[in-house]
């Protein structure tokens, strides 16, 4: 039997120091070489790396995504398989983390889907990566370049520089060690023939410009459900193009910590069977629903789920989706608990999800993007804070003379994240 280990290494400070190492739970960042390594990318004309430290008066915006660093210590495999290296199967061998670390990728905006991060005031208390030590890089595109062009340098400065920060942890000691065991089908059948099987069906966006996600470095857009080891997620199995909106934008980072999988591979063996991950596209046509659904049943009954746990990724027509697989997974006997967040108004009043049905009778939301809240000003903006105004969850005239915003929640990062992340969640009243 196979396993996956974790070696976290506890970052306390991250500083910029003539070598990229760890020294005494301290990064430092050879800022010349990590810049010389992704400007390599002809695509790309400015990369300024600016650090956020939990409780600073700093405002990062546009986010794009967060990744955290992580790099495989035999040298022979890389994390984040499909953009650097091979795609050789991932999910075992060992796998160094810099914990608390974060890797933000920002600059010119792409388009209106991006978000931001406070690091102190109201706006940190919605979002996780305000209580990271943020690895900012500013990114700005040569001229003309396409948006999808654009979006595709920014996506891969940030594995290159996730990655390249992961290699710091290889060489120094680690604080905790985490075992995942791998186990196939039969064995866990042998094992655990008793415990009910369970499924954990990832929804990831494949629906074009910032509402892409990557299974193996390969847009989900041109791929059909795939049956994933739980612990492939940890080693960056998918990437996240998405920005459907801040909020509930499940980033590289929320993939590589996915709550749902530690919470079923805590419970397996115990409680249940957790017999692996699919990873479904949503697309948006009505055939490409009903493909992904159905493909998708039909693997879960292949694998003898008994029980399955969906997550969406956006809202508005991936419900169709959550839906739609619902209905199919329960006619079916397989007891279905659904994950997502809701839009329903500034006074929550509105119905938040935009479909239902009756056998959606186990779902779970994150929040009400539509929350309303003013930041304060900002000692530093890193990045652009103009564009408030037009982002999700921004307004024409949301950022105030003063330099303070008024937003939804909808434009913070991971602030309904429909992984669970947060603390966020929806009561009927």
């Amino acid at each position: 039997m196979q396993e996956l280990v974790l070696r976290r290494v506890c970052i306390r400070d991250v500083t910029f120091g003539e070598k990229t190492e760890v020294i005494d739970h301290v990064l430092r960042i050879n800022r010349k070489e990590l810049v010389r390594c992704l400007l390599e990318d002809s695509s790309l004309q400015s990369i300024d790396i600016k650090l956020a430290r939990p409780g600073e008066k700093k405002r990062i915006i546009p986010v794009k995504d967060v990744l955290e660093p992580r790099a495989k210590l035999d040298g022979t495999r890389t994390t984040f398989p499909g953009f650097l290296g091979t795609a050789d199967p991932m999910g075992t061998g060992i796998t160094c983390v810099l914990d608390g670390v974060a890797v933000v990728t920002s600059g010119k905006l792409v388009n209106f889907q991006e978000g931001l991060i406070d690091m102190t005031g109201p706006g940190a208390e919605f979002s996780l990566f305000s209580r990271k030590l943020n690895v900012v890089l500013v990114i700005e595109p040569v001229e003309n370049l396409g948006k999808h062009e654009h979006e595709k340098a920014v996506r891969e400065a940030g594995i290159k520089a996730a990655h390249y920060l992961g290699l710091a942890g290889t060489a120094t000691a680690f604080d905790k060690e985490t075992h995942y065991q791998v186990a196939s089908h039969s064995e866990m059948q042998a094992t655990f023939p008793d415990l009910p099987k369970v499924i954990y069906v990832d929804m990831v966006i494949a629906q074009g410009l910032l509402h892409d996600n990557y299974i193996y470095g390969v847009n989900a857009q041109g791929s059909l459900p795939v049956l994933l080891l739980p612990t492939e997620l940890m080693d960056g199995a998918i990437v996240s193009g998405n920005c459907a909106a801040p909020c509930h934008k499940n980033t590289t980072y929320h993939q590589q910590n996915n709550p749902i999988v530690e919470d079923l591979l805590a419970e397996h063996g115990k409680t249940l069977t957790f017999i692996g991950v699919i990873a479904m596209p949503s697309q948006t046509a009505l055939m490409d629903k009903e493909r992904a659904c159905t493909q998708v049943h039909k693997l879960a009954k292949f694998m003898g789920a008994q029980g399955a746990i969906v997550s969406e990724d956006g809202g508005g027509n991936p419900e169709a989706d959550l839906m739609m697989l619902a209905r199919l997974f329960e006619k079916d006997g397989i007891k279905t608990v659904l994950v997502t967040d809701e839009y329903a108004g500034r006074d929550g009043a509105s119905q938040g999800l935009a479909d239902v049905t009756p056998e959606a009778d186990a779902i779970v939301t994150n929040g009400n993007g539509n929350q309303y809240v003013v930041l304060p000003p900002m000692e530093e903006t890193i990045g652009h804070s103009e564009v408030v105004d037009v982002i999700t969850g921004g307004h024409a005239g949301s950022l105030l003379p003063d330099g303070s915003i008024e937003i939804e929640i909808a434009g913070i990062m991971g602030s309904t994240v429909e992984l669970g992340s947060e603390n966020l969640k929806t009561i009927a009243v």
